[in-house]
């Protein structure tokens, strides 16, 4: 399983990005995928999750700003990033798992991307 994720870089606060990652190896149907983020010093944090089904979940910090996606004819994973915040800065991982359940913990994914970096400036 090969996951390639792509489109972070520097943006002003209030800006969008759109990170996308691209699978091989698995049929994202299959699977349950995720984005997390991580910030030196601290364990790698759950921003938002999409299941086999199609149903999402987007932790509280990023509700209404950011929203998860999936083409799965282009077996490709998207996380669309609006209103921008400092904060917001991280490194963007995408992870795949098979099941649906205990998906906010990052140990139960076996399938990590090389990560992107994100960084939102004043």
């Amino acid at each position: 399983v090969l996951l390639v994720e792509s489109g972070g870089g520097l943006v002003q606060a209030g800006g969008s990005l759109r990170l996308s990652c691209a699978a091989s190896g698995v049929a994202l149907d299959n699977v349950t995928m995720a984005w997390f983020t991580q910030v030196p010093g601290k364990e790698r944090e759950l921003t938002a999750a999409i299941w086999r089904s199609g149903f999402q979940f987007h932790a509280d910090f990023v509700k209404d700003r950011f929203a998860i996606s999936k083409n799965s004819a282009r077996n490709t994973v998207y996380l669309t990033m609006n209103s921008l915040r400092p904060e917001d800065t991280a490194v963007y991982y995408c992870a795949a798992k098979y099941g649906p359940n205990l998906y906010t913990d990052f140990a139960q994914y076996p399938h990590w991307g090389q990560g992107t970096q994100v960084t939102v400036s004043l």
